[in-house]
Parts: structure tokens; C-alpha cells; sequence
């Protein structure tokens, strides 16, 4: 089968750092064009926009979004009416109800969608959720806390409405829960905690529990300096699982267990160019479903301003 023809929208640090390295690895795809308001990328055909992308470029078959999520809808229809298949990076859009109607879209075009959640593609969640399907888990906790200043400089698309403020990192760790317990999960209560000049939170808190009553708590803090902490802790009839540095290390009972190299784009550019030649989608929305609860049932605090 011939390579993917791809093009990449929203030439930012995320493209440069991530999808563009695994894309040139990868002899699934051929990269020839990009679109972005700032950015271009060396070697291809480089647009200000996706409608003049499309327009050049019919060869393009397969699109990578990578803009913030409030718009990423209007992108996404656009290539998926075009007839070209569409990888969403995450979140894969600013509501449900949208990306709800590009998986619609999609499947009426014929074309692929993927909603990308890198984190499950850290070395070791694989080996958790095998873990977990053999035990009984009594409780778990996820601390996801990091500092905002360090990952996202001036970026003041993040602290708008849509934008999602801590929950951008969050989603990462609710990608991985949703991904490893053997049962759904649902919030019970949530704390989102907004700084008075922002319109997205800084921090939140929320319990969750399932049709067992799972006990399940989730702490999401950008105000952390040093350390930064991505762990899943779980107790359970087997030991004690901690899933350790966004899901690359996983720890029973204090012994190393599972490490390897990470590879999550690698893997997600593997899995997009699988459904792709299978010509099916892999749109799951749980993570952002449990995000939109949050707002939905979360009483709101406000804290001190931020400012970078």
C-alpha cells in the first residue's frame, strides 16, 4: 500500500516536538503540505489556512488538527467533507456535541477519524491495565499536578473558555483511568478552582466511583513548581500499583516492574495509519465526557489571579 498522503494544521511546539519526529519515522505516511497562521514546516508546501491547503493540494489524503480545541471543529469538518481522513489532537474538540457530529461526518464521507489520547500509549499503561483486570482494586488516586509556566508559556488560548485550563494535562491522566479500570467510571463531586482573571480553572478536584462503588479520587493542580507529579496510585487485593511519570513506570509493591522507552506518538501515527487501511474510526470520547461533567456538576472556587 502506498504511503498516507498527510497534511499537518497548526504548525506549533507540539508538531515540532512530537508529530513531525514520528511522522518522519514512520513509512506509513508521506508528509506534503502544512497550514498554520505562524508556522511552517521546512521542505513542503506551507498554506496560511486549510481552505487554501485543500484547494492546492487535492493529493492530500489524510489531515492532522493540531490547533487549540475551540477551533478545531470547523477544521475537522472541512477536511473530513473533503473526503480526507482526520487525526485529532487532544482533546478532540471543545464540546461533546461537536465531535459527536464529526464521527457522523465521518462515517457519511467513508473516512477515518481519530480521536488521539497519547497518554494511553505510555510504555507502561498496557501492563496496568492487564494488572488491574486480575485483582480487585479497593481505592485509587490520581495526582496529576505540574507547573503551568514550565509546559505552556504565554499561551492564552489555554486560560479561555473551551480552552480548558488544568484540564488540558488532566485529560491526560482521565485518558489513562478510562483506559485501565475494568468498569466505567462517573464523577460524583468535583472543585474547580479559577483564578478571578481566568476563564478556565487552575486546579480542580473530583471523586468518581462505578455500578461497585469504587473509591476514586483525582487531584489536578498547575501551580506545582520542582517535582512535577503524573502518578496513579491503586490499592488493591494484589499490592499496591503506582503508575508512575504520566504512565512510563509502573511499581507493585514498591518493586519496577515495567519501563521502557517512550513511544506515544510513534504509536499514535501506528494506530491512526490502522484504521485508515481498516477504513474505521476510533472516536472515544470518556475522557472529555468526564471533563464536561466536571464543569457540569463542579462548584466553583475562585483563587488569586494568575498571571505568567
Amino acid at each position: 500500500m502506498s504511503p498516507i498522503n498527510l497534511a499537518i494544521v497548526g504548525v506549533g511546539k507540539i508538531v515540532r516536538d512530537q508529530h513531525l519526529p514520528a511522522v518522519a519515522k514512520n513509512a506509513d505516511y508521506r508528509l506534503i503540505a502544512a497550514a498554520s497562521r505562524h508556522g511552517t514546516v521546512d521542505g513542503i508546501d506551507n498554506f496560511k489556512s486549510i481552505d487554501e491547503m485543500l484547494a492546492a493540494v487535492p493529493a492530500i489524503e489524510a489531515v492532522s488538527l493540531c490547533m487549540p480545541p475551540q477551533y478545531r471543529y470547523e477544521a475537522a469538518e472541512k477536511a473530513l467533507s473533503a473526503g480526507k481522513h482526520v487525526f485529532l489532537e487532544k482533546p478532540p474538540g471543545a464540546t461533546l456535541s461537536e465531535v459527536a457530529d464529526l464521527e457522523a461526518l465521518a462515517a457519511a464521507r467513508g473516512v477515518s477519524l481519530f480521536a488521539s489520547w497519547h497518554s494511553r500509549y505510555a510504555p507502561a499503561v498496557e501492563a496496568a491495565k492487564s494488572f488491574l483486570a486480575g485483582t480487585t482494586i479497593r481505592s485509587m488516586r490520581v495526582i496529576w499536578k505540574e507547573d503551568v509556566r514550565h509546559w505552556h508559556p504565554n499561551q492564552e488560548w489555554i486560560w479561555q473558555a473551551g480552552g480548558l485550563g488544568v484540564f488540558d494535562p488532566g485529560i491526560n491522566a482521565l485518558s489513562i483511568v478510562t483506559h485501565i479500570l475494568p468498569r466505567p467510571v462517573f464523577i460524583t463531586a468535583a472543585t474547580l478552582e479559577f483564578p478571578e482573571n481566568r476563564d478556565a480553572p487552575i486546579a480542580a478536584t473530583m471523586t468518581f466511583s462505578d455500578a461497585k462503588g469504587l473509591d476514586l479520587a483525582a487531584e489536578f493542580d498547575w501551580r506545582q513548581t520542582g517535582k512535577q507529579s503524573w502518578d496513579i496510585v491503586a490499592e488493591t487485593d494484589a499490592g499496591t500499583m503506582v503508575l508512575s511519570e504520566g504512565g512510563a513506570k509502573l511499581s507493585i509493591d514498591g518493586k519496577l516492574v515495567h519501563e521502557e522507552p517512550e513511544q506515544e506518538y510513534p504509536m499514535l501515527y501506528r494506530r491512526f495509519a490502522e484504521i485508515v487501511k481498516a477504513g474505521k474510526s476510533d472516536v472515544d470520547l470518556a475522557p472529555l465526557r468526564h471533563v464536561a461533567d466536571a464543569f457540569m456538576l463542579g462548584r466553583r472556587k475562585f483563587v488569586e489571579a494568575f498571571h505568567d
